[in-house]
């Protein structure tokens, strides 16, 4: 900004600008979880105090930045969807995926829970509660790595959720927070992260309903976007992003953010 401000105050003098070096930055395409618990704005500093890389993140949802990142639009890719992250990998758009921590999924609900599903384990069996009670379910509808899940269970569960679009089913289109939001003005179910629950401040009526199942382990990934596809990758700075977020350094800061005393991810990188 300041040297912005240097350029055009010595233009309108009618003097040549200098020319100065470009910092260095990357761009990392990630989920909106990670930057809407603020876990970014956490962890971003230490990294780039220690290299000098400025981090520029697009937070969207996962299909989003997938489809972002093929496009090139992006030096790294942070997601939750292992399998779309394993066939990005596969389709040649991605180097080498990487485990970096985990979290888990829980179903929130309303407190007059209409489906009678608070306190249970299993969110198929949940899930199969509230389609038969025809409860308001919001669901973001944007192939998140969110809605990927959610769509998984209710596979699982032997319910197609969309032929009641509209009705007591409602597909935001949105992020996590603005689905979160739907659904306390409706008082509906909906499944959301647990970092982004846990930093969501407008619950109203919601409480957490169902927790605890193993189908519920939400596991993060991180990927250099292939230089090999886009020439303008920054491949050496965005792998050194994944070696530090990988390594003791960053491991050690995911594990350290807590929020209300609560640590939300979980870093579970390989050898870290």
């Amino acid at each position: 900004m300041i040297r912005n401000f240097l350029r055009a105050a010595l233009l309108s003098l009618g003097l040549a600008a200098p020319a100065f070096a470009e910092e260095p930055f990357i761009v990392v395409q990630s989920t909106t979880s990670t930057q809407n618990s603020g876990l970014l704005d956490y962890i971003l500093p230490g990294f780039e105090a220690e290299t000098g890389i400025d981090v520029r993140v697009v937070a969207v949802g996962t299909g989003q930045a997938i489809r972002n990142a093929v496009n090139g639009d992006g030096d790294v890719l942070l997601v939750h969807a292992k399998q779309a992250e394993d066939q990005f990998v596969a389709d040649g758009w991605g180097v080498e995926r990487f485990d970096v921590m985990y979290n888990d999924f829980v179903l929130v609900g309303p407190k007059s829970d209409p489906a009678k599903v608070k306190g249970g384990a299993d969110i198929v069996a949940a899930l199969t509660a509230v389609a038969e009670a025809e409860a308001p379910f919001a669901s973001r509808g944007d192939d998140s790595g969110t809605h990927k899940a959610e769509m998984r269970h209710w596979t699982a569960a032997e319910v197609d959720p969309t032929a009641a679009s509209g009705a007591w089913y409602r597909e935001t289109g949105s992020g996590m927070g603005a689905t979160l939001n739907v659904a306390s003005g409706m008082d509906a179910y909906v499944l959301t992260d647990r970092a982004t629950w846990q930093s969501f401040g407008n619950r109203g009526n919601l409480e957490v309903m169902v927790e605890g199942d193993p189908r519920l382990f939400n596991q993060y990934g991180v990927i250099l976007v292939n230089p090999d596809k886009h020439p303008r990758v920054r491949a050496a700075a965005g792998q050194r992003f994944i070696d530090w977020l990988t390594g003791p350094d960053g491991q050690a800061a995911i594990a350290s953010y807590k929020l209300d005393g609560q640590q939300l991810f979980f870093p579970n990188a390989s050898g870290s």
